[in-house]
């Protein structure tokens, strides 16, 4: 089901209060969601971002035109739809003023949960003459590019972080200004003998991928998979930055939704278990069952989770055996064996 921020982003146009764009004109769509509804006489070419991978793939499903950044400039009309991220929402209006064309208009929306009235604020004190319109329990923000776009974008854009003096991050990501305290102590538990294949699923900005490189030097492959695209573009920096010579592949990937046909000797993961607004510990297990079907005969899974979190009956069906490695106050180490 589409979420009401999607309606209230078309709702201008839907009463007119808009002109819906022509056939000759291009739009960009930040953020886009699959589930929209064009409003009647909106025959403009819509360009669909999303670098989110599951949202990714049913923006693809429902036929729509989508790529995980942006590819062309001079739209005629940017359409940014945010979301509970403050620094992804930042991004997507750096992305909309630096990629329309003089004159273009760039409408934004979300519920009161994105942030959508402190970010009206902003645009309204960076001095962008705006209208608004509050509707399914949000609000539509619009205004036309103003001359000084490039100035603003520059405001808007997220300044990239550095962690612990060696891994690039940006806002927006998971735990970007600091190292997330489950996969800390997943870290400091990692073999240091392991010389076959290995992978990391989500693997974020590479944190645990440099860390077992670290720890297992004579590792021979390490592939990522992230379902993040602006995350896997960090995580691929900071293992190549660390690690120059191990064989990599950076996955953009679906972990939970779609198949992974390669086989491994090692699984690492910190896996997630919340997508969007909604928490859904089922996503982690779907981690878990596909860390079994790409494991081989023997191969290995470590992983970190909240210690509440019910993972054990999963492992004991999946796996020859299983275990705990430690825990503190807030998570657990697990480890099973195929």
């Amino acid at each position: 089901m589409a979420r009401d921020a999607l309606k209230t982003l078309f709702h201008p146009f839907d009463t007119g209060t808009l002109d819906t764009p022509g056939a000759e004109q291009k739009a960009l769509f930040l953020g886009a969601e699959a589930g929209f509804r064009l409003p009647e006489g909106f025959a403009a070419e819509i360009a669909c971002v999303q670098g989110f991978r599951p949202v990714y793939n049913r923006l693809v499903a429902g036929g729509a035109t989508a790529t995980p950044d942006a590819q062309d400039s001079e739209y005629d009309l940017a359409l940014v739809l945010c979301d509970k991220f403050k620094g992804g929402n930042e991004a997507r209006m750096a992305e909309a003023l630096r990629r329309t064309k003089p004159g273009a208009m760039i409408v934004v929306a979300g519920g009161k949960e994105d942030g959508i009235e402190a970010l009206r604020k902003r645009i309204v004190k960076l001095g962008v003459l705006c209208d608004y319109m509050p509707k399914y329990h949000g609000q539509a923000v619009w205004f036309v590019r103003p001359e000084n776009a490039e100035a603003l974008a520059a405001t808007f854009a997220p300044e990239p972080a550095m962690v612990e003096g060696r891994f690039r991050t940006a806002p927006g990501m998971f735990s970007y200004a600091e190292v997330d305290a489950g996969s800390e102590l997943l870290a400091g538990r990692l073999p240091t003998d392991l010389d076959g294949a290995a992978a990391d699923l989500g693997a974020g900005w590479g944190y645990l991928s440099v860390m077992l490189a670290d720890a297992s030097p004579r590792l021979k492959t390490l592939d990522l998979y992230e379902a993040d695209y602006a995350a896997l573009q960090m995580a691929k920096g900071n293992l190549a930055a660390e690690h120059p010579g191990i064989a990599s592949h950076a996955n953009w990937h679906d972990v939970a939704g779609e198949e992974i046909k390669a086989k491994y000797d090692f699984v690492i993961m910190n896996p997630p278990f919340h997508e969007g607004h909604a928490a859904d510990p089922a996503l982690g297990r779907a981690f878990v069952r596909r860390a079994a079907d790409i494991l081989k005969i023997g191969g290995s899974l470590l992983m970190v989770a909240n210690r509440g979190l019910p993972y054990e009956d999963t492992l004991a069906t999946l796996f020859k055996a299983h275990g705990e490695t430690c825990r503190n106050a807030r998570y657990k180490v697990l480890w099973a064996r195929k």
